[in-house]
């Protein structure tokens, strides 16, 4: 979601889900080693985790929230920042 000229905090949201508690911690865990790995990034923060069922990790101008399906549902993000443009995910090629 694009929160530019709407949000003080961030500029955009990632928003994942998973359906399990293992799931959760592999994204978390893949997203961390992937930003670290390719462009030195670490989280400002990490909150939450695969028990909550929601797990955020802060890199300031991304927050990436990782959501079990049904939390997702339950808290909409996407429906809270109704006003916010959602961004297709477009994959980059490493070759």
């Amino acid at each position: 979601m694009d929160l530019r000229g709407i949000s003080s905090f961030t500029d955009f949201f990632v928003i994942c889900s998973g359906t399990s508690e293992p799931q959760l911690k592999a994204i978390a865990n893949e997203i961390e080693t992937r930003l670290r790995k390719d462009y030195s990034l670490r989280p400002l923060a990490v909150d939450g985790f695969p028990a909550s069922q929601w797990m955020v990790l802060d890199y300031l101008q991304v927050v990436v929230h990782i959501f079990h399906r049904d939390k997702r549902a339950f808290y909409s993000l996407e429906g809270l920042w109704g006003d916010a443009p959602v961004l297709q995910w477009e994959s980059i090629s490493t070759r």
